[in-house]
């Protein structure tokens, strides 16, 4: 698996999400960059631009990776559209004063501030985000171990509901950390490589991890929200990772640890 550099802070949001999800998705298919260059027809070095957030990707580029990775690709083309429509607004601007260059992503001026984006097309960009990530979430939730959820796996789950998640304003569940076979799990999802998006067991599981190790993610409520993606960075930095508040392979092989 690939252990990304940080997005960069130049992006736009738009932008932001569509590298995030075109990172998760390469991760999830095992394509190396010489593959989705045979796949797709755009060059390792391209592919390396548009995963390092420096260029926008074709979209029939996108919607190949997203096929590779076995998820529908209608909600990433939508993302992709309004990410491209950002790219595009910037374009056409003339120079700015403060030196600031047309024809890449909405950058940060002088004093460390976004140019406007928008509302309809800001919207828009979290619309398509939260989209995504109800999209990728089903298809990402497997694993070497087959268990996530209180369903009885290997690991004794502190709820034997065996109900699907389902998050319940001002519920938060147990952390009960037991060590197994030289890996930590809290029993909600024994995951090592599942890629984080939205909510569920394995959002339960990580912060309770999290917990663990002394970076306080708020309640254990199995939403993957800011508290979370904070306390996800500072465990990064910590243990040498890029800090993106991303829980992929890497950061759980720390969590787990």
């Amino acid at each position: 698996m690939s252990r990304w550099n940080e997005v960069p802070d130049s992006l736009d949001e738009p932008g932001r999400q569509l590298v995030i999800q075109l990172r998760r998705l390469k991760d999830r298919s095992g394509l190396s960059l010489m593959s989705l260059q045979s796949r797709t027809g755009c060059s390792r070095s391209s592919w390396k631009r548009y995963l390092n957030g420096q260029a926008l990707p074709p979209r029939q580029a996108v919607k190949e990776l997203a096929r590779a990775a076995n998820v529908e690709p209608t909600q990433l083309l939508v993302l992709h559209d309004v990410a491209g429509e950002s790219w595009r607004r910037a374009a056409e601007e003339p120079a700015a004063a403060d030196g600031t260059a047309p024809g890449g992503p909405l950058r940060r001026g002088p004093r460390g501030l976004r140019r406007a984006v928008p509302v309809g097309v800001f919207a828009a960009a979290v619309l398509g985000a939260l989209l995504i990530g109800l999209l990728v979430v089903a298809p990402w939730m497997d694993d070497e171990s087959g268990g996530s959820g209180p369903v009885g796996a290997a690991h004794t789950m502190a709820d034997p509901s065996g109900q699907s998640f389902a998050y319940a304003p001002g519920r938060t569940y147990p952390c009960t950390v037991r060590r197994e076979k030289g890996l930590l799990y809290a029993g909600y999802s024994s995951t090592r490589s599942a890629v984080l998006s939205q909510s569920g067991w394995e959002v339960v599981e990580a912060q309770c991890l999290l917990r663990h190790r002394g970076f306080d993610p708020g309640g254990a409520d199995g939403v993957y929200g800011e508290n979370t993606t904070r306390a996800v960075k500072r465990l990064q930095q910590r243990a040498g990772l890029p800090a993106d508040g991303i829980v992929g392979p890497h950061t759980w092989q720390v969590l787990r640890g």
